[in-house]
């Protein structure tokens, strides 16, 4: 499974995505940093005083190449981290012939200037094997990669000496290279793990959301076959019972036939108060499922207010229908940590707010057909409907529907501010 790399500013990232990329990023920041370093040290003025151009272009040349193939390495790592991807082993011999070719460029570089002019040659060093270890601990054992860690350690140490480089040269180049790749091991390990369990989150949260749809589905099943079961069972046997009858040539055949028309008949009406109290929204259950299904999501969910238990039936339905359409955009749209959901009614007007934040950076409009069906659903009653950024990344959804004069004052308190 590849990432989905989204388009678009850091704030219309989902949470995830946002860690995503920061983990991606920290990683290939090291094997570029590491390029980086090593071009610096090779145009040093000792280097360029002591060493031929062409080899000086050479070593630039082979740090970039091996910073290319270090980050296409690190990404497939990564993915085989994670268990979403392969890693082809001609890359990793790729990336080691690369550091290689890097390493004896360097080693050139300081044959030619000598060791006590080169700078800091156990650094240059310990950077050269960073684009390569910073994939290689991702896709072997920590043992491994300890090995692998301790081996180019002393071999940076013993090149060093070689090269005539004194014990102080030895004990930096020995020191620089194992702390250098002991961070480099750890921090990758960490962010991989880090974007691991973020994906085992996202994942959970994705089986969650299936399981409620999955849980919606048996209910609404299980529902409609309380209703026909019986009511099927029954017509099967009265019009058995019809067709022996008449073909007896009983007169109380039509009476059979008239009864299956009778419950042929209810059975309808309720399968339409099934579909009915499936199609339409009860502002107590709605306000309930909002929590419940924005809570499975991630997302802190507070409803302030009233249930709209005393709201007539027509208002209780339409606002019932705003939260549920408000509750769908809060989870599609932008990265929300928190939702509001506020009721408030006096003997003038019901009006429902739903605030979240982490809303994308968007221009207030018509939005979606949800918005529009709702409107359309609103304005049946005289109501209105307002949505769109209110500053500070919060969004905010504010349905208004003008109650009857006769409507009792649910909220005296409410009334008393507005006066």
């Amino acid at each position: 499974m590849r990432v989905r790399w989204r388009t678009g500013s850091w704030r219309g990232r989902s949470g995830f995505d946002k860690v995503d990329l920061y983990t991606r990023g920290t990683l290939y920041g090291l094997v570029w940093i590491a390029v980086l370093i090593q071009i610096l040290m090779s145009v040093t003025r000792p280097v360029r005083g002591a060493a031929p151009a062409a080899l000086i272009v050479l070593a630039i040349l082979l740090v970039i190449a091996q910073g290319v193939c270090g980050t296409m390495l690190t990404a497939r790592g990564l993915g085989k981290y994670l268990g979403r991807g392969t890693l082809d082993r001609r890359l990793v011999a790729v990336g080691a012939v690369s550091l290689v070719a890097n390493m004896a460029a360097v080693l050139a570089l300081a044959r030619w200037t000598g060791m006590r002019e080169f700078p800091e040659p156990g650094f240059v060093l310990s950077a050269c094997v960073v684009p390569f270890s910073c994939a290689f601990v991702l896709i072997v054992p920590k043992w491994v990669s300890m090995v692998q860690q301790a081996a180019v350690s002393a071999g940076v140490c013993a090149v060093v000496g070689l090269l005539g480089g004194g014990r102080a040269l030895m004990a930096s180049a020995l020191l620089a290279t194992a702390f250098g790749s002991g961070m480099m091991s750890v921090t990758t390990r960490m962010s991989a793990w880090s974007l691991g369990v973020m994906w085992k989150l996202r994942e959970a949260q994705d089986v969650e959301t299936r399981l409620a749809v999955a849980e919606e589905r048996l209910r609404f099943g299980r529902d409609m076959h309380d209703v026909l079961g019986r009511n099927l069972a029954v017509i099967a046997l009265k019009s058995e019972l019809a067709v022996e009858l008449a073909q007896r040539g009983k007169p109380v055949a039509v009476d059979q036939m008239v009864e299956v028309m009778r419950i042929a008949r209810a059975s309808q009406q309720e399968v339409r108060d099934v579909v009915r109290g499936y199609r339409e929204a009860d502002l107590s259950t709605e306000l309930v499922g909002a929590r419940s299904v924005l809570r499975a999501a991630g997302i802190t969910c507070a409803v302030e207010g009233q249930d709209g238990g005393r709201l007539p039936a027509a208002v209780q339905s339409a606002l019932g229908w705003v939260v549920r359409e408000a509750a769908t955009n809060v989870l599609r749209h932008g990265d929300p940590r928190h939702c509001t959901i506020r009721l408030r009614t006096s003997a003038v007007a019901a009006v429902l707010d739903v605030e979240n934040d982490g809303a994308p950076q968007v221009t207030a409009g018509p939005g979606g057909s949800g918005l529009a069906g709702l409107r359309e659903r609103l304005h049946a009653l005289d109501g209105s409907l307002d949505a769109g950024p209110a500053g500070n990344g919060l969004f905010r959804l504010t349905a208004t529907i003008p109650l009857p004069h006769t409507a009792p004052d649910l909220t005296p308190a409410l009334q008393e501010e507005r006066r």
